[in-house]
């Protein structure tokens, strides 16, 4: 892949953890695979952190991407989901790093502006101009839509020393 940067974006969850994954040669960014690791509600959550780190494992083995983007801390609805929240980030990570990677970290609203060009667009139109952007065809979870605005995000504001 000389000359094509691979980046992981990922949306991490309790329950789901979007993941998409783009590659950049020169100026051009393309798709490459995305979806979401649905994870049971009734196992116990160190079993869902555990498969939020064995899923991404094998998604990093697979397609050998070379750094990851993932959106900064925002507030969650309550403590609970806050903390949940950030033990899933915190596994995913933790996975990238294990594997070598290169963790970048967004807000939602550079994520936004990357995508729209407006830091504040609502979801609907970031999902929108991320499938044009992206050129991809027909319905893209939520999840793995935001975790692909996450790596394009990263690919249109790359430190272009590395």
């Amino acid at each position: 892949m000389s000359g094509i940067r691979r980046i992981l974006g990922i949306d991490p969850g309790s329950l789901r953890t979007g993941y998409g994954i783009v590659d950049l040669r020169g100026n051009a960014v393309s798709a490459v695979a995305w979806g979401v690791i649905r994870l049971d509600g009734d196992e116990s959550f160190p079993d869902r952190l555990f498969r939020i780190h064995s899923e991404l494992s094998e998604l990093i083995l697979r397609h050998r991407p070379t750094e990851a983007a993932v959106e900064k801390v925002f507030l969650a609805k309550n403590a609970s989901s806050a903390l949940k929240l950030g033990q899933a980030r915190g596994a995913a990570i933790v996975t990238c790093r294990v594997h070598g990677l290169s963790v970048f970290e967004y807000s939602a609203k550079e994520i936004k502006a990357a995508a729209t060009g407006y830091g504040s667009a609502p979801k609907e139109q970031v999902a929108g101009m991320v499938a044009r952007l992206l050129g991809l065809r027909g319905s893209v979870p939520a999840d793995a839509t935001d975790a692909l605005a996450m790596a394009f995000c990263r690919a249109v504001t790359r430190d272009l020393s590395l």
